[in-house]
């Protein structure tokens, strides 16, 4: 499951005799690859003949790659590890999430907030983004009267910076957005002269209801075909088991959820 940002990560390898025996190595070397191509060495320790940690307190967001090397004997382990950002783009809190899928316990958490970020990726998908988030966008263009941001809805346009020496900064104060179409203009007219680099904020101040409950619904049906149930069909034989696929989802989102986010479907080629 992904870290989140600033926590500690437990990293764990065997050392390997040929045969497959646990062994102690005579060396035992941790190397953490961050996303940036820098490299960290958490101290490796050995707990039990043949069983070694290290702990990587976390840095930056994104993919890591873990590789462990041992010697005498001579073995090797490669891994990788994920972290999250510090902004979560959720739908659903934890606490919401737990409560929809009936859980007391929170010994299923990790589980739950992977399969909450899933939903939301499908939500997202559809309707654009719902949490807000700041964006930056490159756009290659030469002269343009109007530019269109990828990702509605957009708030609000933070700024324009151009790609090339000498370009032509924009004041954000300057420009009109329409946020449902992510159309953005100059309020005294004239063109663009591109490329620019654009950073907005995009997603919804409020959430509403239909939205929410279109996350409740992909989130128990993915945590119900996950697990299985009676008659061996996913979520018990019930209406779970998605019969009828949507166009570019597959079985991965119900029907029901589609419905209740048709309001605010994204027109076709927008994503």
């Amino acid at each position: 499951m992904p870290y989140d940002l600033g926590s500690t990560a437990r990293l764990t390898a065997q050392c390997k005799n040929p045969d497959g025996s646990l062994a102690t190595a005579g060396t035992a070397v941790c190397t953490v690859t961050l996303p940036d191509g820098s490299t960290a060495t958490p101290a490796a320790t050995e707990n039990a003949p043949g069983e070694y940690q290290a702990d990587y307190p976390t840095t930056v967001p994104g993919r890591h790659t873990v590789r462990w090397v041992f010697t005498a004997p001579a073995h090797a382990y490669t891994d990788v590890l994920d972290v999250q950002d510090a902004v979560p783009v959720a739908v659903l809190s934890l606490a919401d999430a737990r409560a929809h899928l009936n859980l007391k316990s929170t010994t299923d958490d990790d589980e739950v907030r992977f399969w909450n970020a899933t939903a939301t990726r499908g939500v997202e998908a559809l309707i654009g983004p719902v949490t807000p988030r700041v964006v930056t966008e490159d756009h290659h263009f030469g002269l343009a009267m109007i530019l269109v941001v990828r990702q509605v809805p957009a708030l609000e346009v933070i700024s324009l910076a151009p790609l090339v020496d000498n370009g032509i900064v924009y004041d954000a104060s300057a420009l009109g957005l329409d946020g449902a179409t992510g159309a953005l203009w100059l309020t005294g007219g004239g063109m663009f002269h591109g490329p620019q680099r654009i950073t907005y904020r995009a997603g919804r101040t409020v959430i509403g209801e239909h939205v929410t409950a279109a996350a409740r619904i992909i989130l128990d049906h993915l945590w119900r075909t996950q697990r299985g149930g009676r008659g061996g069909l996913a979520g018990g034989g019930d209406d779970y088991s998605v019969s009828e696929p949507i166009p570019g989802f597959g079985y991965a989102i119900p029907n029901r959820a589609l419905q209740l986010l048709q309001p605010d479907l994204l027109p076709p080629g927008v994503a």
